[in-house]
């Protein structure tokens, strides 16, 4: 009764928000499962941290130097076809490097390759994927129908999550990553089904550079928009090196392979549960209790530098997972209100790239340095970087005054 409740009222009562947050979900359960299969596979195959870093990198390199024109295709054409051809794509190469590690012919230039394309696949589709939301369910029913797809996709990361360890261990990594390209193949069925209008483009801008600019202009117009942004970007210089390199190293090391899987899982449980939390709690200023929150993601690393006890980890793991949730529940429904429409694909591009632009870069420093400076002592570095610079984003009017909408007005 409570189930058919909920698909008869409220943003699920949309088939086009039900087959959106469906295929995400779906790819999302797949994405958590690869990072852990691919960390390990490399580690496999004999390399080193610096070696997996490289892998990692070439991922999130590719992202960031793709996703630009990802933002502005997501602004000038249909955004469900853009998320059903990128899925269909990547199931593809996902197929391709799960046959060679089973195959028994992977070698780490082959992984790093396939991360390069998966990496352009996922950039051209993120900011469709993103401001789609907005155009699968009425205005007033935005704030919760942000906070159930984040819910429904954090869900779904923490089973793979919890269960990638295991399933690497018991079946091998290259089985791992061809649950990924599965679940692609069904993101992009879900995906053709989505029936929207498409968005209209109101730049008179003819080229790319010209809707670049529109879009950076709108970025720089809003404080809170851009320095939240640079708070991002230390956020992934610094975290996106423990859990791309360090976590399975350390943990692995001291906790087994297994307990990397559960501490993501911990991480993604944090997610849930501060999902959860956002759906009844609806601060007035959700922007400014966020960003406090999210000083709790220097828990993670915190707890990886100072204990090798599994219980201590996953309460840091979850610490993390929960303030970063509050954080990003928020983070999306002020762009979603305050962002007209025919820019909004292009202002989470311009959100991903100033986030992860630094991450390729930590990603490959993150393995040198540590073995300089030594793994706990860099941890305890990068948790005083995540914390702290959370804590001085407060101390912006913009961040601490942006107040939250009951309804989104229309936006020209």
């Amino acid at each position: 009764m409570n189930a058919r409740l909920a698909l008869s009222s409220g943003p699920l009562a949309h088939a086009d928000y039900r087959y959106l947050v469906s295929g995400a979900t779906v790819s999302a359960l797949g994405n958590a499962i690869t990072p852990v299969a691919l960390a390990f596979a490399v580690l496999d195959l004999g390399g080193s941290a610096t070696d997996l870093g490289l892998v990692v990198s070439a991922f999130a390199a590719a992202e960031v130097l793709t996703v630009l024109a990802g933002g502005v295709l997501g602004d000038r054409l249909p955004r469900q076809l853009m998320l059903q051809g990128s899925a269909a794509a990547a199931a593809v190469f996902q197929a391709l490097i799960a046959v060679a590690l089973i195959a028994g012919w992977a070698t780490i230039p082959l992984l790093a390759v396939g991360g390069v394309l998966n990496g352009c696949l996922g950039a051209l589709s993120g900011p469709s994927s993103s401001a789609l939301t907005r155009q699968t369910v009425p205005a007033d029913e935005l704030a919760k129908a942000v906070a159930i797809r984040r819910l429904a996709q954090n869900g779904s990361m923490v089973i793979g999550f919890s269960g990638a360890g295991s399933l690497v261990a018991a079946f091998g990594s290259g089985w791992a990553i061809a649950v990924d390209a599965a679940t692609f193949a069904v993101a992009a069925l879900c995906f053709g089904l989505i029936r929207v209008p498409r968005a209209v483009h109101l730049d008179k801008a003819p080229s790319l550079i010209g809707d670049l600019r529109a879009g950076a202009a709108e970025v720089f117009r809003h404080t809170w928009l851009w320095l939240l942004i640079g708070q991002a970007l230390l956020y992934h210089l610094f975290y996106g090196g423990v859990q791309g390199v360090l976590g399975p190293i350390v943990v692995g090391d001291s906790l087994g392979r297994s307990a990397w899987g559960w501490a993501l899982g911990a991480l993604m449980l944090g997610f849930i549960i501060g999902g959860l939390l956002t759906l009844r709690w609806r601060p007035r200023r959700g922007l400014f209790v966020g960003t406090a929150l999210l000083a709790l993601t220097a828990a993670f690393p915190l707890a990886m530098a100072l204990s090798d006890h599994l219980p201590l980890l996953l309460l840091g793991a979850f610490l993390h997972g929960f303030g970063l949730e509050i954080f990003s529940v928020n983070w999306d429904l002020s762009i979603q209100q305050n962002i007209p429409e025919d820019k909004l694909a292009r202002i989470y591009s311009f959100d991903i790239v100033g986030s992860y632009v630094a991450r390729p870069l930590g990603l490959v420093v993150t393995g040198p340095i540590a073995t300089v400076v030594g793994f706990d002592r860099w941890l305890l570095v990068v948790a005083a970087v995540m914390g702290g610079s959370a804590l001085l984003s407060l101390m912006s009017p913009a961040v601490r005054r942006l107040e939250r909408r009951s309804e989104v007005a229309a936006m020209v």
